[in-house]
């Protein structure tokens, strides 16, 4: 991969990484109810698996979609069922001080394995693989991964920390209230690219 590909590369791992999509409204959420350095574990998770997702997806993965399709519903429902769960889970977060011990932000393991129901997520590394990959070989697939590592945590990192910035302002139960279902129904409209996705 050449020099300037590879520049070219990072500013598409850093637009669709820096732009609204899932990660990024769990991450501003989580970064209102439980804090930025709470939402770390979350971040990474994101980060690597992501990195991880991209460097499968070159390796052909994607092509176990095109030769079976009923993989690519059973990827649907799951989607469309987790990301349900999850806005669930959003618009019920407890205020502070209504039983907060209970709740809990995303661990490493959880967000790392949401990249593999998430929409945008399969976009970003079938658009950047097919892309910026001239030569198909391990070590290209390698360095489309290495460009979303480098990039995908500073991105993902802003969201959490808008999160934790307007923290204050929504101190009052009735408006984190509001803020968590605003934040949910959100992730529910984010649901349409999945119905519409054809890998």
């Amino acid at each position: 991969m050449t020099y300037e590909l590879f520049l070219a590369l990072l500013g598409f791992a850093f637009v669709t990484s820096v732009t609204p999509g899932p990660n990024n409204m769990m991450l501003l959420a989580s970064g209102v109810n439980f804090g930025f350095r709470r939402t770390v574990p979350h971040m990474l998770g994101i980060s690597v698996g992501h990195a991880l997702m991209v460097f499968l997806v070159g390796l052909g993965l994607a092509g176990v979609f095109r030769a079976w399709p009923p993989a690519l519903l059973a990827l649907k429902i799951a989607s469309v069922a987790y990301m349900l769960w999850l806005a669930w889970k959003i618009a019920h977060s407890a205020a502070p001080g209504e039983g907060r011990a209970k709740a809990r932000p995303m661990t490493f393991l959880q967000a790392a394995a949401f990249q593999w129901v998430n929409p945008k997520a399969w976009a970003m590394a079938l658009g950047a693989v097919s892309a910026y990959v001239a030569e198909p070989s391990v070590w290209a697939y390698a360095a489309v991964a290495g460009a979303f590592s480098l990039v995908n945590l500073p991105s993902v990192s802003v969201w959490a920390g808008a999160g934790q910035a307007v923290r204050r302002c929504l101190e009052r139960p009735g408006r984190l209230r509001a803020f968590n279902w605003g934040m949910a129904g959100l992730l529910v409209l984010s649901l349409w690219p999945v119905v519409v996705m054809d890998i």
